[in-house]
């Protein structure tokens, strides 16, 4: 299983993705994106509640 976001699923003008195993693991990649790129800290709970919805569960190998 893999967990995968993109800042654009949430509506930003940004090329962000980033994946991982766990969203336990993808969670701390997305936070430090909004730190560095937009200035977010911590990102408030209703971005939060956008961010949980956008990520997307990939089945598979690839």
């Amino acid at each position: 299983m893999k967990y995968e976001f993109a800042c654009k699923d949430i509506g930003m003008d940004c090329g962000f993705k980033a994946s991982a195993k766990t969203k336990e693991e993808l969670m701390p990649k997305i936070a430090a994106h909004a730190k560095e790129k937009h200035g977010i800290d911590p990102i408030p709970p209703d971005l939060m509640q956008k961010v949980q919805a956008a990520i997307k569960e990939k089945k598979g190998f690839f």
